[in-house]
């Protein structure tokens, strides 16, 4: 009797040796599968857990990449400080570049980095900020001549319109004399773009909200409140979508 106690802990050494190399077995595809579970569910640090030792065994997977930059994504919304989202924005930038370099002809791993240069713009300092736009439109317009019924490129183009089109003539002459020339375009050009990407998917609610601050942002009060109403009735889908949501409420604060 006085052996049980060890003999109990030699079947439990054993289990947990026998579970990690069962663990430690499994193949790619696998361990992506378990890890899309969680993708789904926006649980992005759980979801990693999973991509990370995908990628060991395939890190050249251009699909497996972008999974991981979306959750390095993810996390950025997550926390509050600024350094912390830039960290973590960064190592989404690497993972992307990776699968776009890996995937020259992938619409969706060509527009990866834009993603990931969009989010990180607003607390970037005015010099990346520069940088980072010229690469957002060449990312997203190699995205749709990959795939023109990729609606999330459109998007992305439209929202590279919508905000240097308003930029004020003082700021961008001072911004082109300090960090370089600053593109100019239209609100009207960013129309198109959010018109096209709602025609590719009317489910995304995110094209009628960027459509309707562009009307506001043009002055056109009452197309402003009527796309970004549309937005704000459509269910939440996407992991950034009470973000825009809020984003699209604010603007409607200001419309008279």
């Amino acid at each position: 009797m006085k052996r049980l106690p060890f003999c109990l802990s030699v079947l439990a050494i054993a289990i947990t040796l026998l579970s990690g190399s069962r663990a430690s077995a499994q193949t790619a595809p696998e361990l992506i599968e378990k890890g899309d579970v969680h993708d789904n569910r926006f649980e992005a640090n759980a979801a990693l857990n999973y991509y990370l030792p995908a990628e060991k065994l395939e890190p050249k997977n251009v699909e497996l990449l972008l999974r991981i930059a979306r959750q390095y994504r993810h996390l950025m919304s997550d926390v509050p400080s600024n350094a912390e989202k830039i960290r973590l924005g960064t190592i989404s930038l690497g993972y992307a570049q990776r699968a776009a370099a890996l995937g020259p002809a992938s619409s969706d791993a060509q527009l990866s980095p834009a993603i990931t240069y969009g989010k990180m713009l607003s607390i970037q300092g005015k010099k990346e900020q520069v940088e980072a736009s010229s690469r957002i439109k060449v990312s997203a317009e190699k995205s749709i001549r990959l795939n023109p019924q990729n609606d999330l490129a459109w998007h992305i183009l439209g929202r590279w319109h919508q905000v240097l089109a308003n930029i004020g003539a003082v700021k961008r002459t001072l911004g082109s004399l300090i960090y370089g020339q600053l593109p100019t375009t239209t609100n009207e050009e960013a129309i198109k773009c959010f018109e096209k990407a709602i025609s590719l998917n009317p489910g995304r609610l995110r094209h009628y909200i960027e459509l309707g601050r562009t009307y506001a942002q043009m002055g056109r009060t009452a197309d402003a409140q009527r796309y970004i109403k549309k937005g704000l009735a459509m269910p939440n889908q996407e992991h950034d979508d009470p973000e825009l949501k809020e984003r699209g409420r604010d603007t409607l604060k200001t419309l008279k």
